[in-house]
């Protein structure tokens, strides 16, 4: 079933141990329009960050209950700016332009391989 891409706003974003926050915006390649990040506010549990995520992390979405499930855990996604800050996302500031250094953190983090090796997008 085709869907419009908005109806992935909202979605909340439930890691393999909990919920992790709310789709809020995506990001799109300008000249493929294939969805290359989820921009997810992260819930109260982690003083609502915004954190990118690849859509190479998500599953099959639940629309009816308006979930998208993802092969990552909550301590992954956790974004902290003074120690350990290597276990953790990195952070994100939604003023900045997304450079692709940015990017090569963003899958290294995850441990995935960038989309821009030929890694699929996301299917709805």
């Amino acid at each position: 079933m085709i869907r419009p891409s908005k109806d992935l706003l909202d979605l909340a974003i439930v890691a393999t141990d909990g919920e992790i926050g709310d789709v809020k915006d995506l990001y799109f390649d300008d000249e493929s329009w294939a969805i290359r990040y989820l921009v997810v506010e992260t819930g109260s549990w982690l003083s609502s960050r915004k954190v990118l995520v690849s859509p190479i992390a998500a599953g099959k979405p639940d629309w009816v209950h308006k979930l998208l499930p993802v092969s990552l855990t909550r301590q992954q996604v956790k974004v902290d700016l003074t120690r350990d800050a290597l276990q953790h996302a990195p952070s994100y500031d939604p003023a900045l332009p997304l450079a692709r250094d940015m990017e090569i953190a963003v899958f290294s983090h995850y441990g995935r391989t960038g989309y821009w090796t030929g890694a699929p997008a996301l299917t709805a």
